[in-house]
């Protein structure tokens, strides 16, 4: 589950290329985020925008790019503030194709539509400790903190020193 870093997906699927059924989803929050605020900078008022977005978000919650993409070009010319928002939108979509499942399926099979836990363990890992009191960290630095923070917290500090190997289990669901 990713916010759509393209940078993101990359490593991930680097890292993880020995899985071959290793797939990337985009978040749910942030597609639908990224939907409001181009809509926002694409239409003359929020009153268009909110009625959009409800054509629009059912397309994306069914896995519907291709319909998505017809709803955005149906847009009347005289309600469009900013063309290029409206085509940066449409090119979201098309580059994120392939991480646009449909989330109703998910949700229905138990399947998580969210990186809030992933975001979460970040911000309990790494972001909070250096966030605070104008700390600024070096690469290496923050990998470390990271991985030692990450020991502590999956409780797995005594099975690296002794044996250098983690417990490793997926967490798709939940």
């Amino acid at each position: 589950m990713v916010d759509g870093q393209r940078t993101l997906y990359t490593v991930i699927l680097t890292a993880f290329a020995w899985l071959s059924s290793v797939q990337i989803i985009l978040d749910w929050y942030h597609l639908k985020k990224r939907c409001q605020e181009q809509l926002s900078l694409a239409l003359q008022g929020r009153e268009m925008r909110n009625a959009l977005l409800g054509r629009l978000l059912p397309c994306l919650w069914h896995g519907c790019v291709d319909r998505a993409i017809a709803v955005l070009q149906s847009v009347e010319p005289t309600q469009v503030k900013n063309q290029k928002a409206l085509a940066d939108l449409i090119g979201y979509l098309e580059r994120n194709r392939p991480y646009l499942p449909c989330y109703s399926v998910r949700k229905h099979l138990g399947l998580r539509n969210s990186s809030n836990r992933g975001e979460k363990a970040n911000d309990l890992v790494v972001s909070d400790r250096q966030k605070h009191n104008g700390m600024s960290w070096s690469k290496p630095g923050s990998v470390a903190l990271a991985a030692l923070t990450a020991l502590v917290r999956n409780q797995e500090c005594k099975r690296w020193f002794q044996t250098h190997t983690l417990s490793f289990s997926f967490a798709a669901l939940g």
